[in-house]
């Protein structure tokens, strides 16, 4: 019987779930390669220790640019899109590109790539990159600590290294972001967990990955990445959707997913965008309505206060997915260098290399810097921008530390986001004690 020959379009996570529960010893299908997209890495094979007897030689990866050359010269049969935070404009762009060259195009249902965990599982995910997800993780998951469970933190994956040694990870101390060699993307969702005491994992083979979590934890908590669904079946599904980016809930892939799929819908920055609470509300009654909605709440912190001054020439560096293909042009550092009066240093202006085609492939970003590095030399092309903008102060309003992993010749801010006491969602959290 001949195979189907199959590309899985991706971004480096996704994708490889994908493959590991749907066609790693699936006879009927051949797995031409997967390609990436969204900032990819220069990964060039998903590795046979990875792929399983079937693939012997491991999986080629390229890029997504030339999917119409890849579909052509292996006679591809279908393609499978297996990555997130698409708006349903790119998504048929990306079928119309497959369909125009002989291949069908296929999106793949959410259920059939959910684990089954022994444990409850809340998954806390989103209509759009940014919307709020990793300051709901971090509350929920001191909410359990404080009640006495041990809980689990398990990440959407970000594999961008040595993919065999990547395979299953737990993060306990920040040593163990060292030992994994972390990019920075990385460590922008892990640092806040281990800081709390959370053991965190993350990886490629979920299936691997929840085993090992269920046997060290009394709960688990899915932390989604950019809007993709959950890997896992979640006893308590949220959707956080974000009031500044309203009806994006409803245009953006697989964000309406989730939208429609969840339990409980968090609409989050509500209080300075009271338009889009409504838009956002009324798309709620129309698409999930059994869906119980809420909304949440932020605080923000300033590690050091008295160094923003009016004036001052300050450079921003905001959290790297958030500003790239969560297409916000700013961030939190943005809004506290605005309010304090500091004259803000435009780095568009000294940008070189790679981070000067970040700034031509997203052109909707402000004047400020996203924290984006999955290298070593795409951390020495954020240093060398940083040094050429010649800042009087830096504000960074990244998750991570930046002090961790680099130095600092001018005075540097941490500002950081934390979720406020909401009594609708602890009483759904309850249920599940």
């Amino acid at each position: 019987m001949n195979k189907t020959r199959a590309i899985i379009l991706g971004a480096s996570g996704r994708d490889f779930h994908n493959f590991n529960t749907l066609f790693r010893n699936n006879k009927d299908y051949e797995i031409v390669c997967f390609t990436q997209a969204q900032l990819p890495v220069e990964s060039s094979l998903y590795p046979m220790e990875l792929s399983g007897k079937l693939y012997p030689k491991g999986i080629p990866i390229y890029k997504e640019e030339n999917l119409e050359k890849i579909i052509e010269k292996n006679n591809v049969n279908i393609v499978f899109l297996s990555y997130s935070d698409l708006s349903h404009n790119e998504v048929m762009n990306l079928a119309s590109r497959s369909l125009s060259c002989g291949a069908s195009f296929s999106l793949i249902s959410p259920d059939l790539t959910m684990l089954e965990s022994s444990k409850p599982v809340i998954a806390v995910c989103a209509t759009r990159t940014g919307a709020g997800k990793s300051p709901m993780t971090e509350y929920i998951s001191l909410y359990y600590k404080s009640k006495g469970k041990k809980v689990g933190v398990v990440r959407h994956p970000m594999p961008y290294g040595d993919l065999v040694e990547q395979e299953v990870q737990k993060f306990s101390s920040l040593k163990d972001l060292d030992l994994h060699n972390c990019t920075l993307e990385e460590r922008e969702d892990y640092e806040r967990h281990i800081l709390n005491g959370i053991n965190l994992y993350s990886g490629i083979d979920y299936s691997k990955i929840l085993n090992l979590a269920e046997k060290e934890n009394d709960i688990l908590i899915w932390d989604g990445g950019n809007n993709d669904t959950p890997f896992f079946v979640p006893d308590l599904y949220i959707t956080i959707a974000d009031a500044s980016r309203s009806n994006h809930e409803i245009t953006f892939h697989p964000g309406e997913t989730n939208f429609r799929m969840c339990n409980i819908i968090a609409i989050n920055k509500w209080e300075k965008n009271p338009k889009g609470l409504k838009v956002i509300e009324k798309n709620s009654k129309e698409c999930n309505p059994n869906a119980d909605v809420i909304k949440m709440s932020m605080d923000f912190k300033i590690s050091d206060e008295k160094l923003i001054k009016k004036n001052k020439k300050v450079l921003l560096i905001e959290d790297g997915p958030t500003i790239t293909h969560g297409h916000l042009s700013h961030g939190l550092a943005y809004i506290i260098a605005k309010k304090k009066g500091c004259k803000i240093i435009d780095p568009r202006k000294h940008a070189k290399g790679f981070y000067k085609k970040i700034y031509e492939n997203y052109k909707h970003i402000g004047p400020v810097i996203p924290a984006v590095s999955y290298s070593k030399s795409q951390l020495n092309s954020l240093k060398l921008l940083i040094k050429d903008c010649k800042p009087d102060l830096i504000i960074s309003a990244t998750p991570t530390d930046l002090r961790n992993i680099m130095k600092f010749t001018v005075p540097f801010v941490n500002v950081t986001y934390s979720m406020k006491r909401n009594n609708e969602l602890n009483k759904a959290l309850e249920k599940l004690l």
